[in-house]
């Protein structure tokens, strides 16, 4: 592993555990020629998926920028950090376990917004006005009354 402070190629693993929900191992590393600590994670990856975005173009999934783009959604809100990375975990296996080498965005994108609605709704909302691409107030009303109507039909349900 390449020391991402001097560039040496020849770091020692210092120390390694599994991480506390055991999808991936946490490596203490550090860098002989300056003497710098780092972590790494290990995940165990089924395939490799490609993404199809909206406009046909292809690309590898980037598990990091799902987590960035849902740490964005609950930034500022009573979320713990570790149920953003159970749900891009859980996401992950999902695609992985589909069966399908190529995935469109808009299914990320929804298994993200299943995953946030539950969560928290104002990290809901602040990832739908992205993903679904609001251009207007309007926009943003409709879609919180969209939310409001389903909540009282969930609410009345339970009753």
């Amino acid at each position: 592993m390449k020391c991402p402070f001097c560039g040496c190629d020849d770091t020692q693993v210092k120390d390694s555990r599994t991480t506390d929900d055991s999808t991936a191992i946490r490596r203490r590393r550090e860098c002989p020629e300056c003497g710098s600590r780092f972590t790494t994670f290990e995940r165990v990856q089924l395939r490799d998926l490609v993404v199809v975005k909206r406009n046909g173009e292809k690309t590898m999934f980037d598990r990091d920028k799902l987590a960035r783009s849902i740490q964005i959604a609950v930034r500022k809100r009573p979320v713990n950090p570790e149920r953003v990375e159970k749900i891009v975990n859980s996401i992950q296996r999902r695609l992985e376990s589909s069966g399908e080498a190529e995935i469109p965005s808009a299914v990320i994108g929804q298994y993200a917004m299943d995953a946030l609605s539950t969560l928290d709704h104002i990290a809901y909302i602040r990832f739908a006005s992205v993903y679904k691409d609001f251009r207007e107030v309007k926009d943003f009303e409709d879609f919180v009354e969209t939310i409001d109507r389903f909540a009282k039909l969930k609410h009345q349900d339970e009753e």
